[in-house]
């Protein structure tokens, strides 16, 4: 029952993330741009962070296969539950943009990940990575165990999401989450740069990891 409830919650959890932070790429693009681009990444800075203080303790509130791969690799969380935990976000992401298309049929991105024209994917591959990297970095660090839980975690990776979505948006749309790139893909049809906004954030979320090791003690990660 214990195990249900946390995927339960990474798939809530996931939904409310995607539905809000797409939602608003969304009705930024139907509206002409009511939102703007500040709105957008507060959107997704916000909605993390009233996610991870609803589910941290349930779920440990990874909402994200690449901290979910990451946080197994430190050890920290078992391996047998990764699947299950990616499904369950896998699912909650894809009924959200389910709702999203259902809401907007006008809309012809649904908030998808494409490197801004002229930005090629091998640099957009990298700017993934990086931001990946800083997120986790800022994860494993204020996490407990493999759970994002209380103030300290909530703003802070709250704020890093902000942050990176403010000036890396632009030009990848600041992914950082497979699912989160998987799931606009499934109802647009483009996937063309779908390998890099896969990749990218899980080897970012692997090698954050490693590199605790060399500002924390041995038994870190």
């Amino acid at each position: 029952m214990v195990k249900m409830k946390q995927y339960i919650s990474e798939t809530i959890g996931t939904f409310a993330m995607i539905f809000c932070g797409c939602g608003a790429m969304t009705i930024n693009e139907v509206s002409g741009g009511a939102i703007s681009h500040v709105g957008i990444a507060a959107t997704w800075g916000l909605i993390v962070m009233a996610m991870i203080y609803a589910f941290g303790e349930i779920s440990g509130a990874h909402f994200n296969p690449a901290v979910t791969i990451g946080f197994a690799f430190a050890k920290k969380f078992p391996w047998n539950k990764v699947p299950l935990y990616i499904i369950a976000q896998t699912f909650g992401a894809i009924l959200a943009v389910f709702l999203l298309w259902f809401l907007f049929p006008e809309s012809q991105f649904l908030g998808e990940t494409t490197p801004a024209e002229g930005f090629p994917a091998h640099k957009a591959a990298i700017l993934e990575f990086l931001l990946t990297f800083f997120l986790m970095v800022v994860i494993i660090n204020v996490s407990t165990g493999s759970k994002e839980i209380g103030t300290m975690a909530a703003i802070a990776v709250g704020g890093v999401i902000l942050m990176e979505a403010m000036f890396a948006g632009p030009m990848t749309k600041a992914s950082m989450n497979p699912v989160r790139s998987i799931a606009p893909a499934l109802f647009t049809g483009n996937f063309q740069y779908l390998w890099l906004y896969i990749t990218a954030p899980i080897l970012g979320a692997i090698t954050a990891v490693s590199s605790c090791k060399l500002v924390k003690d041995d038994k870190c990660c």
